[in-house]
């Protein structure tokens, strides 16, 4: 394997009775190189898609994470053609579950974090971590970043922010903003704008 391959990530690991690509950092270097830290959803979320929103997480409740959970994927998924997506996990001391694969290579993004990121989809992103219960990561099941693989959207929850920004077409925006479930949580900004929702400010 020469080093751009392994920049772009060739390896593979088996879950599911399947195996399933580790990306790389080019894989992620579209990001890297767009973002820098600050209070803007611009830091997490390249300035080059149309339209931007933050997205609260639940309140702790019985059930709210899950609902918020499913509400999410169904809505990227409505709006995203068939195509696989980059699901990332990011590293930090709880344990293995919140990475998913323990001993894959990682990525580094934003303050030198570390992500493990798979290529999977919509259903991995639901199921591969609990939403709630004692091993569930305390943002729930949601990976911490997805990308369909032509980059249409974006979406990244930061290890210390209580919102999840999300970068892409106004359609896709305006149907978080309009969801039943999500649109109360919703928060359209503009790329210079502070992402902190209202009342996690």
């Amino acid at each position: 394997m020469d080093a751009e391959q392994g920049a772009r990530g060739s390896q593979t690991q088996i879950r599911d009775g399947r195996a399933w690509r580790i990306g790389g950092a080019l894989d992620v270097a579209w990001i890297a190189e767009a973002t820098a830290p600050g209070p803007e959803i611009t830091s997490a979320v390249p300035p080059n898609f149309a339209a931007y929103c933050a997205v609260a997480l639940p309140e702790p409740e019985e059930g709210a994470q899950r609902r918020h959970d499913h509400a999410v994927i169904a809505t990227l998924t409505s709006c995203t053609d068939a195509q696989p997506w980059w699901l990332g996990y990011l590293e930090t001391s709880i344990g293995a579950e919140e990475v998913v694969f323990y001993d894959a290579p990682r990525v580094t993004l934003y303050e030198n974090w570390n992500y493990v990121l798979v290529e999977a989809g919509p259903d991995q992103a639901l199921s591969w971590r609990q939403s709630e219960g004692p091993r569930a990561p305390w943002k729930g099941a949601v990976p911490d970043i997805m990308f369909p693989a032509d980059r249409s959207w974006l979406l990244s929850t930061l290890w210390d922010d209580h919102w999840s920004g999300i970068g892409g077409s106004e359609a896709l925006i305006a149907a978080f903003a309009h969801d039943r479930l999500l649109g109360g949580q919703t928060r359209v900004v503009g790329p210079c704008e502070d992402a902190a929702p209202p009342r996690r400010a």
